[in-house]
């Protein structure tokens, strides 16, 4: 750090009768300032943001509750080291600037050196580490946010703009939404006790559907108490879906890692949490029309297969039905007669040739040739002549009657010669 600067030299005497032109005064001030020169400071980088190729931010000194803001020119930014940003711990060349003009202090920073991770973002790192080796952090743990809260709960500041944005945005896309608002400090020494509470409060309350911690974003600093462990442990404990609508991009306080749903600004919040009632009309207008489509088609389906069905020959009359059976029935019965026919002349042809045989083999038949059948008088056919005796009575059976006889006795063979009968007379010179 370089020497003390001398005393500036006395100006004039000013009264009522001969002040200072403000140009005089802003001069010295100037003449004055530009007296201290360069020094080189050391703290932490509490706000960084680039605008224009410029940087503009804030550093916080590590010990005490002191800050300064600076500005590092598009010229120097690039001599910078690599992926400085908010939270780190550097030292800087650094001169006080005062605008003659404006009336405005600057410190403009020349020369930037990197001293390691800042005290405080070293501990949030350690305190993330650690809640997320808890589980705090797992995906599995969030719960799911109502389709259509009733009461939403809302955790911000009094009269702030993240509330006018939450209530505004959300009774814009569904009118009958209902909130139970409870206002806390969110920066400051009372903003980690208050939101604490506020949770539980709405976290208690059973007609709370969804809690939403809100807050217009703001430097590193004032979000702070957003990554308190006891407010933290909080919100993880809270039954209720939390919402985080801190609304800052560049450091995420550790709520918006513990919180079952993370929203970029309140408005974001507001959006989706409650549904717009415009869109889920359409919707419903979408899913009906939809429905009227498939049905209607369906039935127009379904109604052509019922008139194709009765369009064909087995529906659309019952003669078919005699009709086809008819000219089956004319060929079977057709069929039939000719079957039997064939049936008869073959029986008749069998029955002729049994007559036939049977004629050719009956007793008549043989009768018919001259024979006769002889029979006692008891009825039994004579097969032998010595059944017989003389004198019994017989019954000769013949082809076209009967005849009574009395037997005489064995009548001779007609093939032995009769011993009455004379011999025949040999020829002359041979012997008989």
């Amino acid at each position: 750090m370089t020497d003390a600067p001398a005393a500036p030299s006395s100006p004039a005497p000013s009264s009522p009768d001969s002040p200072w032109p403000v140009a005089q005064l802003s001069a010295k001030l100037k003449e004055y300032i530009d007296r201290l020169g360069q020094v080189w400071v050391e703290g932490e980088i509490a706000q960084w943001g680039i605008s224009g190729g410029n940087v503009y931010g804030k550093l916080k000194d590590v010990a005490q509750d002191a800050t300064v803001s600076f500005v590092i020119w598009s010229s120097v930014r690039a001599s910078l080291p690599e992926g400085l940003g908010q939270g780190d711990r550097v030292t800087a060349l650094v001169k006080a600037n005062w605008w003659v003009k404006g009336g405005t202090l600057t410190m403009q920073v020349s020369q930037m050196r990197r001293v390691g991770l800042g005290d405080l973002l070293e501990r949030l790192e350690r305190l993330r580490a650690a809640l997320a080796a808890e589980g705090l952090f797992a995906p599995e743990r969030k719960k799911p946010l109502p389709f259509l809260p009733q009461c939403i709960g809302l955790v911000t500041g009094k009269d702030s703009d993240a509330e006018k944005d939450v209530l505004r945005n959300a009774q814009l896309r569904w009118p009958s939404v209902r909130f139970r608002v409870v206002h806390a400090a969110v920066q400051g020494e009372r903003a980690v006790s208050e939101v604490t509470a506020a949770i539980r409060q709405l976290d208690a309350d059973p007609e709370v559907d969804v809690i939403i911690v809100a807050r217009g974003g703001g430097d590193f600093q004032n979000l702070l108490p957003f990554s308190d462990e006891s407010l933290v442990r909080a919100a993880a404990a809270c039954e209720t879906p939390l919402v985080s609508a801190i609304g800052h991009e560049n450091d995420r306080p550790l709520l918006d890692e513990v919180a079952d749903l993370r929203a970029s600004t309140p408005t974001d919040a507001a959006k989706r949490v409650v549904p717009d009632v415009g869109d889920e009309l359409a919707r419903v207008q979408q899913a009906r029309a939809r429905l009227l489509t498939r049905v209607t088609g369906l039935i127009g389906t379904e109604i052509e297969r019922i008139a194709s069905i009765r369009s064909r020959p087995v529906l659309a009359g019952s003669a078919w039905i005699t009709d086809t059976r008819a000219d089956e029935l004319t060929r079977l019965v057709a069929r039939g007669a000719e079957l039997s026919t064939r049936l008869l002349e073959r029986a008749h042809l069998e029955i002729d040739e049994r007559r036939g045989q049977l004629r050719a083999l009956s007793p008549q038949r043989t009768l018919d040739r001259g024979y006769a059948i002889v029979q006692t008088a008891g009825g039994d056919v004579v097969r032998a002549a010595s059944a017989v005796a003389a004198g019994d009575a017989l019954t000769l059976l013949l082809a076209d009657g009967r005849l009574a006889a009395t037997a005489q006795g064995p009548a001779p063979d007609p093939r032995e010669p009769s011993p009455t009968a004379p011999s025949p007379t040999a020829p002359e010179g041979r012997p008989a």
